[in-house]
């Protein structure tokens, strides 16, 4: 049986390897013959005082033992199996895919969006000439919108199934192994289109099939059942086995169900603005002033505040990021964050999002399942009419934001296309705005030096997570009134991420797979 060690180190020590061994063995009473391995197992970092600590698990294998390591994808080949129809190539969608091939059933895969290379110059067209393709941009296409919003695997979904297996997978498909190691893993959207290749080829050498420009337009049910789909108003495919992994921003998708009389809920969300700092202050704010020590990664942060009985939070905080323009038609404002692995641009950027139930809204009624959804465009909509109909964003320095200025100037943004000088009380519900108000503020004196006019709010943050969920049955994880239909991932309620997404995918196959195992 391995044998596992606690160290707490400096940034510095934790860097030399050597140094590691050495202290680590000497802490679990061994010399350097005594074992056959090791590794690093855990590593995180203790800022919450000076001196900054880095703490490590250590795991030993003795000379009599044997580190086993297993296969971490194990696939079969299906080419003449029975079929499963994926809808979406996100986290979720792969996921299942991959699973799938595991499991010895065939994924078949429909994408409306491009496959990742091609998907490039559409988020070129965005952010250089300010123009929307609705089927391919930030959240549509190969890898979802999970391939452009920064890698952060971290999950608190343990319960949900195997997270180590979803990290594992990620792995053996090209991303670091420090991934499995670090408590706040991250790949970083550079590294990510070769994953999701590796992954694409994978489903394909295996048998399985991905199609991409490829939009579900239309379900067929009968007797309860789902018996066929259609892809691109043309192609008619039969249909036993359907798992939707369509994320959160594929509105049509919703329209369709809820057309075919398909139960739908309206689903608590979040949305409000992303707030932009320079990584300089946020490094100099959580490391207590070691803003320049070669030896930490640049900080992050995670704030939540209770403001009028709703949560205000942090969300998808990006060190070293990018602020990006996620609408997904012509008429909307989104933003999004996301970071390179290194994360080192000279910008710190997260959203800062209002909770928002669907009791809360004016409109709300029991039945109507997209009261969130239009709120949500509502929001889009109105930042682009302030933004002068264009992919700029509204935007406003954060204290000016506070006593109602419109801002005069701003320091330099990483959004691209360029932001527009607003006062987004006028912009934004009151219902966000007076509670972000009050959470800067408050957050201002959580972190000593957030709370200033060197941060530009970016409106709006708006695609949390869906607004809409599709309500499935929890043993059978089919939809409650449809049988052989899947409601998967982000999308479908279900998930908050991609590690949790990808889960969700890997459950939703185990679930049609028990079906087919206990007939």
């Amino acid at each position: 049986m391995s044998k596992l060690v606690q160290l707490l180190v400096t940034p510095q020590q934790a860097a030399d390897t050597a140094y590691v061994l050495e202290v680590g063995l000497e802490k679990a009473q061994l010399r350097k013959g005594d074992i056959s391995d090791w590794r690093i197992r855990k590593r995180s970092i203790d800022a919450r005082r000076k001196p900054i600590k880095v703490n490590l698990q250590l795991e030993f294998w003795l000379q009599n033992e044997t580190r086993d390591v297993m296969p971490a994808f194990l696939p079969k080949q299906v080419h003449n199996a029975r079929s499963i129809h994926i809808i979406g190539a996100g986290p979720a969608g792969l996921y299942a895919a991959l699973r799938a091939i595991e499991a010895g059933l065939k994924p078949v895969v429909f994408e409306r969006g491009k496959d990742v290379r091609a998907r490039r110059r559409d988020l070129a067209a965005i952010n250089k000439d300010e123009i929307v393709n609705p089927e391919s941009n930030y959240c549509f296409g190969e890898g979802g919108a999970g391939t452009y919003s920064d890698g952060k695997l971290y999950t608190r979904s343990k319960k949900r199934g195997n997270v180590l297996k979803a990290m594992e997978w990620f792995v053996h498909f090209g991303a670091d192994p420090d991934i499995l190691v670090d408590a706040h893993p991250h790949i970083g959207t550079n590294k990510l289109p070769k994953i999701i290749t590796n992954m694409r080829e994978a489903i394909i050498a295996a048998g399985g099939e991905v199609h991409f420009e490829s939009k579900l337009t239309d379900l067929e049910i009968k007797d309860g059942a789902v018996t066929a789909i259609q892809i691109n108003d043309a192609q008619h495919i039969p249909c036993t086995d359907l798992i939707l992994a369509t994320g959160h921003s594929a509105r049509d998708i919703f329209y369709l169900l809820h057309d075919k009389k398909i139960t739908l809920e309206a689903k608590p969300f979040a949305i409000g603005v992303r707030v932009e700092h320079s990584q300089e202050l946020i490094d100099t704010i959580q490391y207590h002033g070691e803003s320049d020590n070669p030896y930490l990664p640049p900080a992050s942060y995670a704030l939540v505040e209770q403001v009028d009985g709703l949560g205000v939070y942090s969300f998808c905080m990006c060190p070293g990021g990018i602020i990006a323009p996620c609408a997904t038609r012509q008429e909307e404002v989104v933003t999004n964050g996301w970071s390179p692995s290194k994360r080192n641009n000279p910008y710190a950027n997260s959203g800062i999002v209002v909770s928002v139930e669907p009791k809360d809204l004016p409109n709300y009624t029991p039945e109507d399942p997209f009261v969130c959804l239009d709120f949500q465009k509502f929001v889009e909509r109105s930042c682009w009419e302030a933004a002068g109909r264009t992919q700029h964003v509204p935007a406003q320095r954060m204290i000016d934001f506070i006593e109602g200025r419109v801002s005069k100037d701003f320091p330099k943004t990483s959004y691209q296309p360029g932001i527009t000088s607003v006062d987004l009380n006028e912009v934004l519900p009151a219902l966000l705005t007076k509670r972000l108000k009050k959470a800067f503020r408050a957050f201002g004196k959580k972190m000593k030096g957030y709370y200033t006019n060197e941060a530009v709010l970016h409106a709006p943050e708006s695609r949390t997570s869906s607004p809409v969920s599709i309500p499935r049955d929890p043993e059978t994880l089919e939809h409650i009134a449809v049988r052989g239909f899947y409601p998967c991932g982000e999308g479908a309620g279900y998930a908050g991420g991609i590690i949790s997404a990808a889960i969700d995918g890997i459950n939703c196959v185990d679930a049609i797979a028990k079906k087919y195992t206990t007939d």
